[in-house]
């Protein structure tokens, strides 16, 4: 294993498992804004969070920044339970469970305190500058094009970005152009921003993710072919 592609964190030491995901740590690490596209299971957030763990623990970075958009899966904000926190920490979650991998408990709860550690939903970047920090947006195909806009521009000096995302998963309102579809066509040949797309192949998870992700890009790929 490339010791270059070997990312320390005070809990584990993470390598990548698959050539995509070796070429996806390659990537933070040569590039300031990195997408990572594909299905679920393949690791885009664990290496992305694990990345970030490893610039603030060799204190490249002062912040790591976690956000995803609270788009509703089917289900509606409004009727859940509790108090904004408590609506929108259940959409953060897989971002809280990686960190915790990774960093003592009592540690991530400290740097959250103190604000070396931000999780919070996409709308809470507007009108930022985020400088000196790892920053990563996570379930961005539930972006809208001027949420995606919005985010990016928030780039500031110092920092890096990584844009995770599965374009067969989105939960926007039926014909809304995703954020990240649009950032792949508009941005796909600046040479400082890197893509990498991720397969069926690189699924991680139990054997069966990665089946049944085939299965559901076949029948894409025959609803396509009979239009």
């Amino acid at each position: 294993m490339n010791e270059n592609l070997t990312l320390q964190t005070t809990l584990k030491h993470i390598n990548p498992r698959t050539a995509t995901q070796g070429e996806f740590v390659e990537a933070m690490n040569t590039h300031d804004m990195v997408f990572g596209m594909g299905p679920a299971g393949t690791g885009k957030t664990y290496l992305a969070v694990a990345k970030a763990v490893n610039e603030m623990l060799a204190n490249r970075v002062e912040k790591i920044i976690l956000t995803r958009p609270a788009v509703e899966a089917g289900e509606n904000l409004g009727f859940l339970p509790g108090d904004l926190k408590e609506k929108i920490d259940p959409y953060l979650r897989p971002l809280y469970d990686a960190l915790y991998e990774m960093l003592p408990r009592d540690v991530v709860g400290k740097k959250i305190a103190n604000g070396e550690i931000e999780i919070a939903p996409l709308a809470y970047m507007r009108g930022r500058t985020l400088t000196h920090a790892m920053i990563i947006l996570d379930e961005a195909q539930n972006t809208t094009p001027m949420q995606m806009k919005m985010f990016l521009t928030r780039l500031g000096e110092g920092s890096r970005m990584v844009i995770n995302g599965d374009l067969t998963q989105t939960d926007l309102p039926r014909g809304g152009v995703s954020g990240l579809a649009e950032a792949e066509r508009i941005l796909k040949n600046v040479p400082e921003i890197a893509f990498v797309e991720f397969t069926n192949k690189d699924v991680v998870r139990h054997g069966l993710v990665s089946k049944i992700v085939l299965a559901y890009e076949q029948e894409k790929a025959k609803e396509n072919a009979n239009r």
